[in-house]
Formats: C-alpha cells, structure tokens, sequence
C-alpha cells in the first residue's frame, strides 16, 4: 500500500513521537511496534514497524488474506 520509503518515514515519524512522549513504561532508545492500516479495500493494507523489527514476522491476525 505504501512505499518503502513511505514506510520508512511513517516509521521514523511514530518512533520519534513515541520517544518524546517520555512515558516511563517505554524502553530507553528504539521502541518496539508495529501500526496496522486498513486501506480502502479489503486487499489494500499495510504494516508499518520499526526498523529493528523488520525482520520479525507480523502476527498472522495483521496479515489480511489476499483473496479477499
């Protein structure tokens, strides 16, 4: 749904919000996670994580089937 590097900036942009939210349950340094978004069809959709993380499979729950 999105380009790599649209990916990559969302990606940078949320791991910088998060970080300057200060909240003492995060982690120092890179927070971990992972932002689903649902595009405008049901075969349209996208999973946006940080850049440590990009090599861990997404839960098969955020993987919508392509048959759809």
């Amino acid at each position: 749904m999105f380009s790599s590097e649209t990916k990559k900036e969302i990606s940078d942009f949320i791991q910088e919000l998060l970080q300057e939210t200060k909240d003492k349950e995060l982690p120092k340094g890179e927070i971990s996670f992972i932002l689903h978004v649902d595009g405008a069809k049901g075969w349209s959709w996208a999973n946006i994580r940080n850049k440590s993380d990009r090599n861990v499979p997404v839960p098969n729950n955020l993987i919508r089937n392509l048959k759809h």
